[in-house]
């Protein structure tokens, strides 16, 4: 499982099912370790693969954090690897953006405030680790 402060991933009852609690002020490291990790979920995975983004107490990121080489690449991965792309208390604006997006991209994006709503529009549920 992936943990580092302020991200921390959420084991799920469905093994193509990537979710994570995103919490606090994220580090340019921590972008970077997420960028990684989901690199290498999608070298690993043959279809596509679901993505649950939890925001939870969420204060921003590091300047710079998201113009890191890995964290650019996995983003674009995310186009021809990510099917779904669940967001639940989108941080600012960001919830009209996913919603745009949506209707242009090639990955099934949804925005939620309730928690339980976005699980059940998955068809999934968390597990204990």
């Amino acid at each position: 499982m992936f943990n580092t402060p302020g991200i921390t991933q959420i084991a799920t009852d469905r093994p193509d099912l990537y979710a994570f609690r995103i919490s606090g002020k994220i580090s340019d490291d921590a972008m970077e370790a997420m960028a990684e990790h989901m690199n290498a979920v999608f070298d690993a995975h043959t279809d596509k693969v679901d993505m649950l983004m939890i925001f939870d107490g969420f204060e921003g990121t590091e300047f710079g954090a998201s113009w890191d080489w890995d964290v650019i690449k996995s983003r674009f991965r995310a186009l021809s690897h990510v099917d779904r792309y669940v967001v639940v208390n989108a941080p600012g604006s960001a919830d009209q953006m996913i919603d745009m997006l949506d209707s242009i991209l090639p990955v099934q994006a949804e925005t939620f405030d309730d928690v339980a709503l976005a699980w059940q529009s998955l068809q999934a549920r968390a597990i204990a680790a």
